[in-house]
């Protein structure tokens, strides 16, 4: 079951300090079942999970109104906003419950899920929007782009060679050049990078290709410049509440996450400096 499935009330956030997990004990030779990271959004004493599609889906509508760098204009700005909001649809068959740290207990954010989970995604993810080369193309771009640091590890060569292979493949089915989809990567990472911001709650300040700033300012997203034309986009997101404690077998955790109440997350998105510059 996913964050989205679950039906239990929900409330407008209004905390959104930056207090981590901290570390819980160790029980050793105690394993839990793989089950998989959501986005973690801390949330006073509990935080928030936040499941990657519905991130992604965030993405999209921040960038239908993307007023800049031409993009109105595109001819494959279709294509390009499903990539945005479909960018996370990998996750769609295990974004089912929380990673758990073994060792400790503690839930994992997406960053921390294991290598090969994180490499499994992006294949499936690409496969699903075979039906929009273009969409497609783009999606594996990203997923090579997130994912480069780990360009010098012998581990991980199967996964930028298949995800280049797939990239040249929907290119070449879209009549497409590695060109234009370099310049219209632009999108896709903005769109990612604004709304993971906001889920994340995201204290320093973030970049877009040296050319846009993004900064969280209370419940209030700031860009600049300003890419939207003057527009004031609201954001909405759910995240299933949990408690911070650790977790020792995945059933307790399935029950705890199923169980947990909806937390509306609400603010805006604009261009300029804000309020408090």
């Amino acid at each position: 079951m996913t964050p989205g499935a679950l039906r239990p009330p929900a409330h407008t956030a209004t905390d959104t300090d930056n207090h981590g997990v901290g570390p819980g004990p160790k029980r050793p030779g105690r394993r839990l079942e793989r089950i998989i990271a959501m986005i973690i959004r801390p949330h006073g004493s509990t935080q928030l999970l936040i499941t990657q599609p519905d991130h992604a889906a965030l993405a999209g509508r921040i960038m239908e109104r993307w007023a800049a760098d031409d993009f109105a204009a595109s001819p494959r700005r279709p294509e390009i906003l499903r990539a945005i909001a479909e960018h996370d649809n990998g996750w769609l068959d295990v974004d089912a419950a929380p990673l758990v740290d073994p060792a400790t207990g503690n839930l994992l954010d997406f960053i921390h899920a294991p290598d090969d989970v994180r490499q499994g995604v992006w294949p499936r993810g690409v496969d699903r929007l075979a039906q929009t080369p273009y969409a497609a193309a783009l999606v594996a771009q990203h997923a090579l782009e997130i994912y480069a640091r780990y360009r010098p590890e012998a581990l991980w060569q199967p996964f930028f060679a298949g995800m280049e292979a797939a990239r040249e493949g929907h290119l070449r089915r879209a009549s497409l050049s590695l060109d234009e989809l370099q310049r219209d990567y632009l999108f896709v990472r903005a769109g990612d990078l604004i709304s993971l911001t906001f889920c994340n709650a995201w204290q320093e300040e973030q970049t877009i290709d040296r050319r846009y700033r993004i900064r969280l300012d209370g419940d209030e997203l700031l860009i600049a410049p300003d890419p939207f034309a003057g527009g004031i986009i609201p954001l909405e997101i759910a995240g299933a509440e949990m408690p911070k404690a650790a977790f020792w077998t995945a059933a307790d955790t399935q029950e705890t996450f199923q169980r947990a109440r909806l937390v509306r997350l609400r603010g805006t998105l604009s261009g300029g400096a804000g309020k408090r510059a």
